[in-house]
């Protein structure tokens, strides 16, 4: 009886998987290894079915009787057509194409990804829209895509803060590889410890992320995907120089060592001897520095076997000199003779990320992800000192399978996270260890004709915030040909580390305030915070041209936050939020190919995003309400050896912008309520000799628009008024550049 009711209910499971096609895209190659291209194009002919594969390269999508031809598709490679007449397992290997015009096309569509069947409102941008600009770090990596916002941080470092829906980077959910990674210690500085041309590609996915992932995510997730040492240039080379004295050096070296083990040297240095100061209020624009970062990867596949697995180690050295011109820490540290600063980090991490997928059901996997790192920070900003050391542990295992077929699929696993902190601010110290454990299940349907759904829920236990559940779901419904509605809801949680994210405070006069309630982080509560929101795209040809039409609205509202109240002239004070705290965020976006490789992208963004602050409910200091985006890219049609021309600009204008009130001070340190709208541009030619070779020179800030007053009091750096932190526009003017890119 019991193999019969076993039978009853494995039948209409096998009959239902059966309408599905799964398979596999691989590259050719001599020996007919497996392989994997992910990122690949599948769909039907003539109709809106689509897909892309996964990071392996296998993929699934529905059948149905109303169409046989599936299009293959994938950069650099010719496209294929297979006629299939009923449901089957499918490994198809793509031939490295010839016919170089229609390598270009794909290339260009594919440089920033957009689709209309998942459920998630994510963009995906690749290496080919991250040589757009000079990315030379993580942070640099979004100037040509207006999803993320990229801001000033202060008017010493140089560093740049990016934020999304409204937020600054603390509540985005930053990881590599899906491993967190930009958080606690690295929050202020971590996105400039990832070069640029260690990217392959960035996931960037609006509102609450994925429980896969943590509970951290609140307005949204960047995923990087860093080169693999299977399929990146067995030697690349990049160089970099600017007009304020940057020079740069990446190296990439990858060794195949046998079928199944492949490794990667990458090396990283850059270097800043110049003093500038073209605003000539006595302070250095951008910080004397030198950066030694380099990593080991190792890949190991045995795809017939189901295996891949990643191991990476990684030492960084970071040091930073910024304050005045004529500053030596020599003989000036700790004294009044001249203000300055000096940032010293050193960090080593590590990470393994191993993958079994089931031979005979490429459905069902398992996967294990486990990180190390070690987080040491000496800095003195003037008298202000603070050091950080940051110990850190994660892990999460997680099984993927389905329920009856491919349609109805499940994520489940456990997650085990340490972060222990030790910190010293100005002679006082701050220790704690945070400790968490949780369980979560995520349950997807995909039905790519109509309807798409993703639910997860998952529940914590943190020795600082509690027991707690986390729900999120996201919604996708297609009610015409390639055009989508997306809704998604969630809660996200965290546990503020107020010094390490506001770091630019100890660079002024400010007396720190910690007004806590008797919280256990550092005397305050967690943070807690629901965002919603919904979008709608649509894709389109118009004159035989593709494009994109999409609206995003997204809401977050805080239920408690760690508010940092800079409203005071003479501190910067810290609280539990007594009152309203939320972020409205607005994007209209279009994007068109106006002429042959001729492609416009344009975006509107509109902020309200207010806080209960003492004085008050106000309008987020230093953030524009009114953003307009613009680029525009031309490529030339390139010639048999892959030489041609590459053209971008880049177009942004922001708004208005409160400024943190400063009434207070005697009127020579005041500044305006508001600070007047401006305009940045951006621009790179590149000049690709062959497959091998490129060259490229470009500016940013063309218009050479300065803040002037970016730091308050600089002729009296040790009195009561002196304030770096108050910046909302470039402070160092037109900056030209130029490098070359070998690959072999």
């Amino acid at each position: 009886m019991k193999n019969n009711l076993f039978l009853f209910l494995l039948v209409p499971m096998f009959i239902n998987a059966q309408d599905t096609i799964q398979g596999m895209v691989m590259e050719a190659n001599a020996e007919n290894k497996h392989i994997g291209l992910a990122g690949a194009n599948v769909y039907w002919q003539d109709s809106p079915i689509g897909t892309m594969t996964l990071e392996d390269g296998t993929f699934s999508i529905p059948y149905s009787k109303d169409y046989n031809k599936l299009i293959i598709s994938f950069v650099g490679f010719k496209t294929d057509t297979l006629t299939l007449d009923g449901p089957k397992m499918v490994h198809h290997w793509l031939q490295p194409s010839n016919q170089l015009d229609e390598v270009v096309v794909e290339q260009k569509r594919d440089a920033v990804q957009k689709t209309i069947f998942s459920a998630q409102n994510m963009v995906t941008i690749n290496s080919a829209e991250l040589l757009k600009a000079a990315c030379c770090n993580l942070s640099e990596s979004f100037e040509t895509n207006p999803a993320i916002d990229v801001n000033f941080n202060d008017a010493l470092t140089g560093t740049k803060q990016i934020e999304m829906l409204g937020l600054t980077s603390p509540y985005l959910l930053i990881t590599q590889e899906n491993i967190p990674m930009v958080r606690g210690a690295s929050q202020a500085y971590g996105l400039t410890f990832t070069p640029g041309t260690w990217v392959e590609s960035i996931q960037i996915t609006k509102g609450a992320g994925s429980v896969v992932n943590g509970y951290e995510s609140i307005s949204g997730q960047i995923n990087t995907e860093l080169q693999k040492p299977l399929t990146d240039h067995p030697i690349f080379v990049n160089g970099y120089a600017n007009m304020n004295g940057r020079l740069e050096l990446n190296t990439h070296l990858n060794t195949k060592l046998s079928d199944k083990w492949s490794t990667g040297l990458y090396l990283h240095g850059n270097r800043r001897d110049a003093e500038v100061d073209n605003n000539d209020d006595g302070f250095l624009d951008n910080p004397l520095s030198n950066q030694i970062n380099v990593m080991n990867r190792w890949q190991y596949q045995d795809l017939e076997k189901g295996w891949v697995s990643f191991f990476n180690v990684r030492f960084l050295d970071d040091e930073k000199q910024v304050g005045q011109t004529d500053f030596d820490p020599g003989t000036d540290k700790f004294t009044t003779n001249a203000w300055g600063s000096e940032i010293g980090t050193q960090r080593f991490d590590g990470s393994l990320k191993l993958g079994y997928v089931f031979p005979e059901m490429p459905f069902q996997s398992f996967g294990f992800q486990m990180s190390y790192s070690h987080h040491a920070q000496d800095s003195y900003y003037g008298f202000n000192t603070y050091d950080i050391d940051h110990e850190s542990i994660y892990s999460n295992f997680l099984f993927n399978s389905i329920i009856g077929n491919t349609k109805h699929k499940f994520t489940t696993g456990l997650s085990f996270a340490y972060d222990g902190y030790d910190e010293l601010v100005n002679g006082d110290t701050f220790a704690r260890s945070d400790r968490s454990a949780g369980a979560f299940f995520e349950y997807s349907y995909t039905n790519l004709e109509k309807f798409s759904l993703t639910a997860g829920a998952r529940v914590d236990t943190h020795n600082r915030l509690g027991t707690f559940f986390t729900p999120r779901i996201h919604l996708r419904y297609t009610p015409w040909e390639n055009g989508s509605f997306r809704g998604s809801f969630g809660m996200g949680r965290r546990a503020a580390n107020i010094f390490a994210e506001n770091q630019k405070m100890f660079a002024s006069s400010r007396v720190i305030q910690l007004n806590g309630n008797g919280g256990d982080i550092y005397g305050f509560d967690g943070e807690k915070a629901v965002n919603y929101g919904f979008g709608f795209i649509q894709k389109f040809n118009l004159f035989e041209r593709p494009g994109d039409f999409s609206v995003d609205f997204y809401r977050t509202d805080f239920e408690n936050q760690v508010v940092v109240d800079w409203e005071n002239p003479s501190e910067i004070s810290f609280s539990n939020l007594d009152g309203k705290s939320y972020a409205n965020s607005l994007q209209v976006e279009l994007n068109h190919e106006v002429l042959p490789n001729l492609e416009v992208r344009t975006a509107y963004k509109f902020y309200d995003v207010k806080t209960e602050y003492q004085t008050g409910l106000l309008q987020k200091p230093l953030q524009a309400k009114h953003r307009f985006f613009t680029n525009v890219g031309y490529n030339t049609q390139p010639k048999e050896n892959g030489s041609q021309w590459r053209f971008d600009y880049t177009f942004n204008l922001l708004g208005e912008q409160r400024l943190p009130s400063t009434s207070s001070n005697p009127v020579e340190y005041r500044l305006q309520d508001f600070a007047g709208g401006y305009s940045l541009m951006n621009a790179q030619i590149t000049k690709v000799f062959s497959n091998a070779f490129e060259v490229y020179v470009g500016g940013e800030n063309l218009t050479n628009f300065r803040q002037y007053n970016a730091i308050l009091g600089a002729d009296d750096p040790f009195g009561p008024y002196f304030d770096t932190s108050i910046v909302y526009a470039p402070i160092f003017g037109r900056m030209l550049y130029t490098g070359f890119r070998l690959k072999l």
